[in-house]
């Protein structure tokens, strides 16, 4: 095998476009892509001491930035694990693209308003979550209503974080979808 060197001079000019595709095809948001991208390249010249040459510069630079989506999911969702697990209720109308999780009235509420919206509710997203997908649906009920951690569903499925983040977003868009449709 062919010992690599690096070259970071080089790095935007024949990397920056490969890179910023990889990762906005994770993310789905260009600015978070570009900022991404941005800490690829910062963290390479960071750790350019470390690179002993066995994998290509571009290969190098990819798994570094495998290394930020995943971090930038941990994140994001370290932020929204206690909306998961909790199920809270927001009054806020500003709260456009919050989590499913969210945006449900507590079904352990003990205001007496509420507790036929609830059984209606919970209905409802029962009929939703068995119309999803079987992995999407086992995926979202290990999640948001088991609460279990991201590794153990990793290991229980055999699957990659990434991997489980997006059944859990497309379960969460398909179950918003069919709320809407059928119960809001």
């Amino acid at each position: 095998m062919a010992e690599h060197k690096l070259h970071p001079d080089t790095w935007v000019d024949l990397y920056a476009d490969y890179l910023f595709n990889y990762a906005v095809a994770r993310v789905s948001d260009a600015e978070i892509a570009k900022d991404l991208v941005q800490e690829t390249f910062f963290a390479g010249l960071n750790s350019a001491k470390n690179f002993k040459g066995d994998a290509a510069e571009r290969t190098w630079l990819i798994a570094i930035l495998k290394r930020k989506v995943i971090d930038h999911y941990r994140k994001i969702n370290s932020k929204k694990g206690k909306a998961e697990v909790r199920i809270n209720y927001t009054t806020d109308s500003d709260s456009d693209g919050d989590w499913l999780e969210e945006q449900v009235a507590d079904p352990f509420s003990q205001d007496g308003d509420n507790v036929l919206e609830n059984e209606e509710l919970g209905v409802a997203l029962q009929e939703c979550i068995e119309k999803l997908p079987k992995k999407q649906s086992q995926v979202f009920k290990m999640k948001t209503i088991q609460g279990m951690s991201t590794e153990d569903i990793c290991n229980e499925l055999e699957i990659n974080p990434s991997n489980l983040w997006v059944m859990i977003h497309r379960a969460r868009t398909a179950l918003m979808g069919c709320l809407n449709e059928n119960w809001f």
